[in-house]
């Protein structure tokens, strides 16, 4: 049986899958909403027409 990948002591509950709990679906929501999660990005790739991001500061 699976864990919870928040806690990771307590079987996933089917009700809240793949987490054990309100509590923990919730604390995973959480670092969702303040960038907890993120995909690292280069800043110095080019976009897709070639030119330097605009949202890099220089």
């Amino acid at each position: 049986m699976a864990t919870c990948p928040i806690c990771t002591r307590a079987p996933a509950d089917p009700k809240y899958k793949p987490f054990c709990s309100k509590r923990c679906a919730d604390v995973d929501l959480q670092r969702w909403f303040t960038g907890g999660y993120a995909i690292p990005v280069r800043d110095d790739e080019p976009t897709d027409d070639g030119e330097r991001s605009p949202f890099k500061e220089d």
